[in-house]
């Protein structure tokens, strides 16, 4: 089992020059960087919400690649290949990696309906990079874009995601919950149920399933840490399409339940 983390994404990149040029532009873009930046003035500045900045973005990254090796390695073929949006494994990923990176630009504007506004901000962001990220892009640049848009439009709770891909970005960005990064926006400083429950998470685990691509292993230290499975984790898996790819255990003082498939 692999802990979801900042640092994970550096193992994705490290084995893929597409994947790592990608990142590293998304890392170095001014405009990136600063609708980050500008997200998590409005989450955290004047919202008083948890982190949706830059480490949300990279855990959500790392967390998705490493999602999109468990599923694919064991058959799930990525929507992308089947349509012929993509070429290769690596622009499937690559599709994956730059969805879950810019996700929650669109806070840059408002939280609400941040994830359709994030969508429309990256069409421009996504035509400057790609053609950077693979030169003989060409026309293909404009499939490979909408598959982007559309898997960070997914992210929206009530929003089914159409492809494996946003389907990966979607689960990815509910797990990125432990040591008080709760997926659930919480007021910073307010004792409530949505602070206790995100507290009490120490750490999320991403492997292979039993019988199924893969499993999230969910680590708390109070059973108030199951609101936020129940509350984002869960229907986040119901919009994503990979219900049937996944499972999801909750362990406390050492006692693992499985919640997912119930």
């Amino acid at each position: 089992m692999i802990t979801i983390s900042p640092t994970l994404i550096q193992k994705h990149v490290a084995k893929s020059e597409i994947l790592k040029k990608a990142f590293e532009l998304l890392e170095s873009d001014d405009e990136v960087q600063e609708l980050i930046k500008m997200s998590n003035i409005m989450a955290v500045g004047r919202l008083r919400y948890n982190d949706h900045g830059i480490v949300h973005a990279r855990i959500v990254s790392g967390a998705a690649l490493e999602l999109f090796d468990l599923l694919t390695e064991r058959g799930v073929k990525p929507s992308t290949l089947r349509f012929g949006t993509a070429r290769n494994f690596e622009e499937a990923k690559l599709i994956v990696l730059m969805a879950a990176y810019l996700h929650d630009v669109g806070n840059a504007v408002h939280r609400d309906n941040h994830e359709l506004i994030g969508a429309l901000i990256s069409k421009d962001i996504l035509d400057r990079l790609l053609p950077e990220i693979i030169p003989d892009i060409g026309r293909r640049k404009y499939l490979l874009r909408q598959e982007i848009m559309h898997a960070i439009y997914a992210t929206e709770m009530h929003t089914k995601a159409l492809t494996i891909e946003a389907g990966i970005v979607t689960v990815s960005d509910g797990t990125d919950m432990a040591e008080g990064r709760a997926r659930i926006p919480y007021r910073l400083g307010k004792l409530d149920m949505h602070a206790v429950s995100a507290i009490s998470i120490r750490k999320v685990l991403l492997g292979p399933g039993d019988g199924v691509p893969a499993k999230i292993e969910v680590l708390m230290n109070d059973k108030a840490g199951l609101f936020q499975i129940e509350a984002v984790l869960k229907p986040k898996i119901g919009t994503s399409g990979l219900g049937d790819y996944l499972e999801v255990y909750a362990e406390v003082d050492g006692n693992k339940m499985r919640v997912f498939p119930d």
